[in-house]
């Protein structure tokens, strides 16, 4: 992370040498861009915080490790859906699902979804992206996610 931020400043100074007025054009276009979506980021984010903070774990760790592996892939690819968590959050969840007993599948349902599909931010990207083109890239995160799970299962041997 620290690399992309040194690469950041670097092209940012570069761009200020090139054409110092222009830089800064770009620059205050971007303030108010990040200021006018704040607000509704911040709102949203607290939502899903008090959302999971009221969902308890076992309730979590039972819907994504149940019996049925295509029920738990169901419950995985729809809560990585509609929740809202950053990776170096989702990443140890996956680890304590793997524990346990949630299958590979499942974890690769829900982490791929949480990434790629993102029901809470849609009203966002709906105001910027447009509602056809934010529909057609959660569509094809949802795809992608149900290819990458049922790939994952046949490597790990879940699928057999």
């Amino acid at each position: 992370m620290l690399a992309l931020y040194i690469v950041t400043a670097v092209l940012l100074l570069a761009s200020l040498v090139a054409s110092p007025s222009r830089t800064r054009r770009a620059l205050v276009i971007a303030w108010r861009r990040f200021a006018a979506i704040a607000p509704a980021f911040v709102v949203m984010l607290v939502f899903v915080a008090l959302g999971l903070y009221f969902v308890p774990d076992r309730l979590l760790f039972g819907a994504l490790a149940p019996e049925s592996q295509w029920a738990a892939m169901g419950a995985g690819l729809g809560v990585g859906s509609v929740s809202l968590m950053p990776g170096f959050v989702a990443f140890p969840l996956c680890g304590l699902l793997l524990e346990r007993g949630a299958p590979y599948m499942v974890l690769s349902a829900f982490s791929t979804t949480l990434m790629m599909v993102g029901i809470v931010t849609l009203p966002i990207e709906v105001r910027y992206l447009g509602l056809r083109l934010s529909l057609a890239r959660n569509a094809a995160g949802l795809i992608t996610a149900v290819a990458v799970a049922l790939a994952t299962g046949l490597v790990f041997g879940e699928l057999l």
